[in-house]
């Protein structure tokens, strides 16, 4: 039957103890993990079922009540990642015997190509950023680290001025999963961002502020969602109505990197990938490339 638990709130602490420390998750990781555990907590509540206990068949029940109402497949996907953490935890930590989520099954997730911005959309971007407002600075800054090194915006926001090494053109990021990696700083981004450090010295700064890269106009850390409203706004202002978001500025800078001949390795290795397979899902090819190939390399193009 397993070791006996305590308490549910002391189970529920050392199960984030054993996300953060022994297995590396990072923090927006472990929130959304420990999110759909308390769905499911709900879920056996309501059910008369202990959440620790479930059997295979009470978590086919919830997992097919739970997707009703998530028609993405990566939500999906998500959750059930969740259930799998869960379940493997109480098995590590001897409260169960054995896995009953070990044969649950969700969705494939379909390889969408993402979306991505041509060089003139990103001119146009950067264009739209007005310079002469008390932001301007920081936000042309802020594209320009998004789009020149590749960064995820969980990335830009947690940026410290610790890590950012100016002489040395580089910058160490915290990637997913605690892992740390060196990024280039383009010589481009360097100036924009000595203008902002300039604007910044001026700003009323709240004390967890002192080393954060990007702060607001009250001097507190940028939010991933102010970002998003930034990057949205300054498309809007451009004329681009595709759907953009900061995750684009990353998809377009490992794209045109691959378009202009640069290895997919060394891509893999600027974006953080542990999988080759996911830098290629994030550097496609557009169609024009693809027949531009066969005009070029195929024997009946030939003359």
């Amino acid at each position: 039957m397993g070791k006996e638990i305590t308490s549910d709130e002391a189970l529920l602490k050392e199960y984030h103890t054993w996300l953060r420390l022994e297995r590396g998750y990072s923090l927006n990781t472990v929130e959304g993990y420990e999110m759909d555990l308390e769905k499911l907590r709900t879920y056996a509540g309501e059910h008369g079922v202990d959440f620790v206990r479930m059997d295979f068949d009470a978590l086919q029940d919830f997992i097919f009540e739970t997707f009703k109402d998530i028609r993405s497949e990566a939500t999906q996907a998500r959750v059930l990642a969740g259930i799998h953490s869960w379940f493997r935890f109480l098995l590590y930590k001897d409260y169960i015997d054995q896995d009953p989520s070990e044969l649950l099954e969700g969705p494939r997730k379909s390889k969408h190509l993402p979306t991505v911005l041509s060089l003139d959309e990103i001119n146009r971007m950067m264009a739209a950023i007005d310079l002469s407002s008390n932001e301007g600075h920081r936000n042309r800054a802020m594209m320009e680290i998004l789009y020149g090194s590749g960064l995820r915006v969980s990335e830009l926001v947690n940026l410290r001025l610790s890590q950012i090494y100016l002489n040395e053109h580089y910058m160490l990021i915290d990637g997913k999963g605690s892992k740390q990696r060196l990024v280039p700083l383009s010589p481009v981004a360097e100036e924009w961002f000595g203008y902002w450090m300039q604007d910044r010295a001026t700003w009323p700064l709240k004390p967890e502020s002192k080393d954060t890269a990007f702060v607001n106009r009250y001097g507190r850390p940028m939010t991933r969602a102010m970002v998003f409203t930034i990057v949205r706004r300054l498309c809007s202002e451009a004329g681009i109505t595709k759907t953009v978001s900061p995750h684009t500025l990353r998809h377009s800078f490992a794209t045109h990197l691959l378009q202009n001949g640069a290895d997919l390795r060394i891509i893999q290795q600027l974006l953080g990938h542990e999988d080759l397979a996911t830098t290629e899902i994030y550097t496609h090819v557009n169609v024009q490339d693809l027949r531009n190939a066969i005009l070029k390399c195929h024997p009946a193009n030939q003359k």
